[in-house]
Order: structure tokens, then sequence, then C-alpha cells
């Protein structure tokens, strides 16, 4: 079963071995790490780990949470796969066929943002949705700039194509609140994607 894990835990010399200790211990196989933050003494990382067995976020949040100064943010199903490269595949696809970049870029960012979907949105119509998305989505007061908003027991990030007119909405369901890191990169691979669809 492969999970990622969000877990904030102490900035010092052996602090991430101690959680990479406890997860073998616990008979996980850490597949790739990502730090989103090193700040006030204290560092963020998403853990993509490979589980045997099924095992819930609540187990695991409980088997963490023992190694000392350890907080388990969040535990998710994740389709990951460690060593490949989503982005590049997905601006070689637009690159190929601008024409559909923004269909191909909200088919694409589940994936990548570790979320359940995603959709295009402009003037209260849904343009398009990826798998598992809503055939209707309204965004009350889009923002000028990507931003994260929490809504119905989903976690969103919000991203304006301001040359379109239109919002891009990725969801996430379990786990937790998208850290800005992740709204950074989203940013960046839809300015990129916009970018090269323009070029038609």
């Amino acid at each position: 079963m492969l999970l990622r894990l969000r877990v904030s835990l102490p900035d010092r010399p052996g602090g991430l071995g101690q959680v990479a200790k406890a997860l073998g211990t616990l008979g996980a196989d850490i597949l790739q790490v990502t730090v989103l933050e090193r700040e006030t003494g204290r560092a963020v990382d998403d853990f993509v780990v490979s589980w045997p067995g099924a095992v819930s976020a609540e187990e695991v949040r409980d088997r963490m949470s023992a190694v000392p100064g350890v907080r388990v943010e969040g535990v998710w199903p994740t389709r990951d796969v460690p060593g490949s490269a989503p982005d590049y595949d997905l601006l070689m696809h637009v690159a190929t066929e601008p024409s559909r970049g923004i269909a191909t870029l909200v088919d694409a960012l589940p994936a990548l943002c570790g979320a359940e979907w995603s959709l295009a949105v402009a003037d209260g119509a849904v343009l398009h949705a990826s798998l598992a998305a809503p055939e209707v989505f309204e965004l009350s007061e889009p923002p000028l700039r990507a931003a994260t908003r929490a809504s119905e027991g989903l976690r969103l990030m919000l991203l304006p194509v301001v040359a379109q007119g239109l919002h891009v909405v990725v969801a996430r369901a379990a786990g937790p609140g998208f850290h800005r890191a992740e709204l950074e990169r989203a940013a960046r691979i839809v300015d990129v994607v916009t970018t090269l669809a323009s070029r038609t």
C-alpha cells in the first residue's frame, strides 16, 4: 500500500534519521522524501512509503506520534510513483498538443498534487474536469492569485489563469491542506502550461 505521510519534526541533526528508523521498524519502505519547509527549528517533510498490507491513517498516526518531537500532519493514499517525472510528461504532452493544454493540465494535476480531482471553471461553468471531479462547481469570490481554501470537507488549491479568464481548482479530500510549497509548485506548472498553450 502506497501512502504519503506529512510529518513535522525537530530540524536538527538526526531528526530525519529518527523518523526513517521508526518507519523502518514499522515495516514501511521509504520511497521518496520531499522537504517542504525548514523554519523556526522545525522541518515539514512528505514521505512516500510502501506500507506492508492495509493500514489505516489512524494506525500510522498513532505509531509515528510515539517518536519524540514528531507530529504527523497527514496520512493519505497516494498514486505517486517515485522516480517518475509526471510534471515533465505533462509539459511534453502540452508542447505536443498545445490546443489541449488546459484539459491536459486538469487531467494531470491530481496525480501531480496528491489530490483526488481537478477542474477548470469560468463564469460558473466547468470547462473541463478530471476523473472524480464534480460536473458542477461553484467558485465564490475567485482569488486573483494562487490560493488555498477549505470547503465542505475538501482542501482546495485555486489557481487563476488570467489570460484565459478561468480558474483551475485542485481538491484533496484525504490528508492535510495544501502546503505553500505545493501551491507554489502548482502555480508554476500552471504558468508554464498556459504559456505553452498560448502558442497555438
